[in-house]
């Protein structure tokens, strides 16, 4: 035993890793013991800071630190402990009995709270996940739900929100992810039942997820339609929400509902999640071409954004010069990038835009033009093109596209004369819309401000003034890396 003692002495490389990996074991140490002190006073806020600190740290996560956190908080034996352990690789003995004689001085005597426990499934769960260990997660994460299920504290809905978010994503990198539809309707319908409305806002956002990932619109819409309203808790899940919405209500033509979610969602979502702000861009572009409008340039020229929106770009181009002979090369050129998307379903509805765009150049152009060099110019390649030209203008005229006439015994239309824009209402809807975009923006900053409660009723001392703005700084210092984990 002696010369066991001398053994671990001697080598240095092993010294210099257990000291490389105690920091951010200490750190751990430091959150177990923060969402401790939040399950002992009830405080929900203490456990969701603890849970921001931990995505800070989660890249620093190795297998040795998060077995040493393992025995430092779940006591060596138990069951927790050995359903755990299985999942976290040995990295050399010398690391373990360093860090289990760390916590055989601190564990024993002290109770096994249900928060550490399920903060420690939330653990091992992300190191899988970052590990790429998709079907141990899987795995992991069925086995949280389970123990979650069978525990009822208010202390552990935001811990439970992150566990349903990454349950979730789990089955979903494994191709698996209609199997749990109805486990997650299930929990859901817990979480309503007793009040979690933190573990509501996920857990719909999860299954609308699962429906649009599978097209099973007309359910996602049911769903939404039915679950309970209540005023949102995470930026990040009402942002998901929006464009959740967004992409059901393009599905159901009602572009107009669907270009304002999908443009709040674009707004409201963090600047370090681009990935999510892409799609939402891209759905937006879509939508507000198929309405009618052409989108700005600056959309297209957004950091970061420009080649995940250049196939986007080219096609507002296309729409908007009205040549559909560069609409059907676009879509041609960039068909891959469309079905990838989703978005190729959507980008056929696009023909009948680029026709009428294109009509209506014409129409202001030309007073008197031939249906036959209507046709030429649309590059109609039906077999029939003059027919279909004067079916088109024909709709025009009806819908209300264009100001023309159609000589049929000639085959020619007639563009009537172009009036003075600002004699009509069309200023007066440009300006009613900026001033209502705006008002929207007021009322959403003001309701997304957030006070200390009971704050008008008592008044703030030192100490709790101090500890407030230690908690501030360290939330400023921590949003970037949390809101990138969200999304």
């Amino acid at each position: 035993m002696a010369q066991d003692v001398e053994m671990k002495d001697t080598p240095a490389p092993s010294n210099s890793q257990s000291s490389a990996v105690s920091p951010t074991l200490q750190q751990l140490k430091e959150i177990g013991s923060l969402i401790e002190t939040g399950s002992y006073t009830k405080e929900i806020r203490r456990i969701a800071r603890a849970v921001r600190l931990t995505f800070a740290l989660r890249r620093k996560l190795t297998a040795s630190v998060l077995s040493g956190f393992l025995d430092f908080v779940l006591v060596p034996g138990s069951e927790a402990h050995g359903k755990l352990s299985t999942y976290v690789p040995k990295e050399g003995e010398h690391d373990m009995e360093v860090d289990t004689a760390t916590s055989a001085v601190q564990t024993p005597g002290k109770h096994l709270l249900p928060e550490l426990e399920i903060y420690c499934h939330l653990l091992v769960l992300l190191f899988l996940i970052d590990q790429k260990k998709y079907n141990e997660a899987k795995a992991c994460s069925s086995a949280s739900i389970a123990r979650l299920k069978s525990l009822h504290r208010r202390t552990l809905d935001v811990l439970a929100s992150r566990l349903y978010f990454y349950y979730s994503l789990s089955y979903e990198l494994t191709g698996d992810l209609a199997e749990i539809r109805g486990e997650l309707l299930t929990l859901h319908r817990l979480a309503t039942l007793h009040h979690d409305e933190l573990g509501q806002e996920t857990l719909l956002n999860l299954l609308l997820r699962n429906y649009l990932h599978y097209n099973l619109y007309d359910q996602a819409e049911k769903l939404r339609s039915k679950a309970p309203r209540f005023e949102a808790h995470s930026n990040q899940q009402f942002s998901r929400y929006l464009f959740y919405l967004g992409k059901i209500r393009t599905i159901q033509l009602e572009y107009t509902d669907a270009k304002e979610s999908l443009l709040q969602a674009a707004r409201k979502a963090p600047v370090s999640a681009r990935g999510f702000r892409i799609q939402c861009n891209k759905w937006a572009v879509i939508v507000r071409l198929l309405i009618g409008e052409i989108p700005e340039r600056t959309i297209f020229m957004q950091k970061g954004m420009e080649k995940a929106l250049l196939p986007y770009f080219e096609l507002t181009n296309a729409v908007r010069i009205g040549d559909l002979e560069l609409f059907r090369t676009v879509a041609e050129k960039f068909a891959d990038t469309f079905n990838k998307d989703r978005t190729h379903n959507l980008i056929v509805r696009l023909r009948h835009n680029v026709i009428r765009t294109g009509l209506r150049n014409i129409s202001i152009s030309y007073s008197r033009i031939s249906l036959a060099d209507v046709a030429e110019k649309l590059r109609l390649d039906s077999a029939n093109p003059v027919a279909d030209a004067e079916s088109i203008v024909a709709k025009a005229i009806r819908d209300g596209a264009i100001d023309a006439t159609l000589d049929h015994a000639n085959g020619w239309m007639l563009s009537k004369e172009t009036g003075d824009i600002y004699s009509s209402n069309e200023p007066q809807i440009a300006f009613n819309s900026r001033i209502a975009f705006c008002l929207n923006m007021h009322n959403d900053a003001v309701r997304a401000l957030r006070f200390p409660p009971n704050s008008h009723k008592e008044k703030e001392s030192a100490e709790k003034r101090r500890e407030r703005q230690q908690q501030e700084q360290e939330l400023a210092k921590h949003i970037a890396e949390e809101e990138d984990d969200d999304f």
